[in-house]
């Protein structure tokens, strides 16, 4: 069973944290450097391995538009943002635009892929996955949208279908950043001025929203962690 080391960041910049899991990832991939050189000088087996890690955090209100996504889906200009205090970021994940902010629990798995089946299409099912069987805790039914990445409810239903968790990676070197942010308590009015993950005519819901009341944060975040190592397979170890 692989070990994966658990931080709760609390409240952290957007950028803050993304600087955080690029310096996991290149941490790993310097022992994956170090691992292809030695053993091919002398041939002997290097024990240095890479370490996997779950990183739990809020943000700060702000957008960020994957290395893929479109512009035209932030409806608001510059201004506007700063008016109402959005910071926006153009990363290097996958996806379409989206928002972070309090009360929403954002997951970084900083993992090598190479030790759990290098699929990054298995990687991003199995993140579903930890979220469907989170919300069947709280009584709602998660489900996958086909072609779209992320948890929905009701999404054969037009008209009821509602985005509860996006998800957006990045891999290099089997070494994966970015993840998922559930909507746990936040406030949903950010998403009106963007085309949250770039798909139209589809609302974006919370377990706040869901439940009609907010919920224990760390109630969450515990079941997160529970339901992460029964997918994976992991022991989550501070």
């Amino acid at each position: 069973m692989q070990a994966v080391y658990f931080e709760d960041l609390g409240t952290m910049e957007y950028q803050a944290a993304w600087d955080y899991q690029e310096r996991l990832l290149q941490e790993n991939l310097a022992v994956k450097t170090r691992q292809r050189v030695e053993n091919g000088v002398d041939g002997q087996l290097v024990l240095e391995e890479t370490r996997h890690s779950l990183l739990f955090v809020q943000h700060p209100p702000v957008y960020t538009l994957g290395k893929s996504g479109n512009i035209a889906h932030v409806l608001i200009d510059e201004n506007t943002r700063a008016e109402k205090g959005i910071a926006f970021f153009h990363t290097n994940r996958g996806g379409d635009i989206t928002y972070h902010g309090p009360g929403q629990l954002v997951g970084y798995p900083v993992l090598d892929l190479e030790k759990f089946g290098t699929d990054i299409g298995k990687y991003l099912r199995n993140l579903e996955e930890v979220i469907i069987l989170t919300l069947a805790d709280y009584g709602l039914k998660g489900q996958r949208s086909a072609g779209e990445t992320g948890v929905w409810l009701d999404p054969q239903i037009p008209g009821r279908a509602r985005k509860i968790c996006a998800m957006g990676v990045r891999c290099s070197r089997w070494i994966t950043m970015h993840g998922f942010a559930l909507n746990v308590n936040n406030d949903l009015s950010a998403f009106n001025y963007i085309v949250p993950c770039g798909i139209e005519n589809k609302q974006v819901t919370s377990l706040e929203k869901e439940l009609g009341h907010p919920l224990s944060f760390s109630e969450v975040q515990d079941k997160v962690k529970t339901h992460f190592e029964e997918v994976f397979q992991v022991e989550l170890v501070s």
